[in-house]
């Protein structure tokens, strides 16, 4: 059944009303008709199923026919704290990050990143958005991850201490601590920070300061991993962990 993310005011008791690019989808893309089931969540961890009463070329409504609680989040929060990429590989770590479970991402600008200006970020929120959304619908998503807005590393290790209970820094020159054996000393957290650096990793000046405001550096093993997917597979390997993979 078709998933889609809709603003809390397009659900009026039992009543669904769908607009723009919702409706667009379902009747010209989907080719839906009155009498169709659907899933809505309006990212409160509730979805909806509703049956279609209506279809324009702009609109669409339905009825609510079942509602429950969307059981696919994971009890560990996952916050993803990813150095700016080049082309579209940021993009990817935000889209299978989401499919994973990582419950909110924040851009970084780092010594070694392309950007340098956090303006040039932040002008692509909405189409990160759009990517995140697309990608939590895809995979039985309960809520949309959160996109902070872009900062500085030193900003990124003192928020990611402040706010969070484990706050850890992959990084390739690291010897003697694992990843498995930070996760054993911490006694299942709720809230864990990844950091991932750019092409190119962090500098040790970098991991000297995240290392001041309380985050962890770990190894995830011999082998080097590529930007885009040091995050997901650093969050994958914490789930299972965790036992948030089944």
């Amino acid at each position: 059944m078709h998933r889609f993310f809709v603003p809390r005011e397009a659900i009026n008791g039992n009543s669904v009303s769908l607009e723009g690019t919702i409706a667009h989808q379902l009747r010209n893309v989907l080719r839906m008709s009155p009498g169709d089931h659907i899933l809505v969540l309006d990212n409160s961890g509730w979805e909806r199923e509703v049956e279609l009463t209506e279809l324009s070329a702009h609109s669409a409504a339905g009825k609510v026919v079942s509602q429950g609680l969307c059981s696919t989040e994971p009890r560990t929060k996952i916050t993803l704290y990813q150095s700016f990429l080049k082309g579209q590989r940021f993009e990817f770590a935000l889209q299978k990050g989401t499919e994973l479970g990582i419950v909110e991402f924040v851009p970084v600008i780092s010594a070694r990143c392309v950007v340098s200006s956090l303006d040039d970020g932040n002008r692509k929120m909405e189409r990160w958005q759009k990517i995140i959304r697309e990608a939590a619908e895809q995979s039985y998503r309960g809520r949309l991850p959160e996109l902070a807005p872009a900062m500085f590393f030193r900003e990124a290790c003192l928020r990611a201490t402040r706010t969070g209970e484990l706050s850890l820094i992959p990084w390739e020159e690291e010897k003697t601590r694992s990843l498995r054996e930070v996760l054993e000393a911490h006694s299942r957290p709720f809230s864990v920070s990844i950091f991932v650096g750019p092409e190119g990793g962090y500098e040790a000046d970098e991991i000297a300061t995240a290392e001041q405001a309380g985050v962890i550096s770990v190894s995830l093993g011999p082998r080097i991993l590529r930007a885009e997917t040091a995050g997901v597979v650093a969050a994958s390997a914490i789930l299972y962990a965790l036992g948030d993979m089944g």
